[in-house]
């Protein structure tokens, strides 16, 4: 899998450790990022990039920004998550 997977997270989020769970699970290495880690412009640059999405986690495979962890687990239920990390 080829694929750059970026997770957004905070501490104590169950769905963020399902998200991490998930990938995990299928042999995805991916970046954690700690929301608490950015500073306020990279905030706002994530947030242009996800349309004022706020909560956590924030999924971007690629450049492609998947949404939470319902999202995610949406797209490996439907059988399209393994396509988008092939690449």
């Amino acid at each position: 899998m080829s694929v750059s997977v970026k997770v957004y997270t905070t501490p104590i989020c169950p769905y963020c450790s399902n998200a991490k769970q998930l990938l995990s699970s299928k042999g995805v290495d991916y970046e954690e990022i700690g929301m608490h880690d950015l500073s306020m412009d990279e905030r706002r640059a994530l947030m242009q990039k996800t349309n004022n999405y706020r909560t956590v986690p924030q999924i971007f495979v690629g450049e492609t920004f998947v949404g939470g962890f319902d999202e995610l687990n949406k797209l490996n239920q439907q059988g399209k998550l393994d396509e988008m990390l092939a690449g």
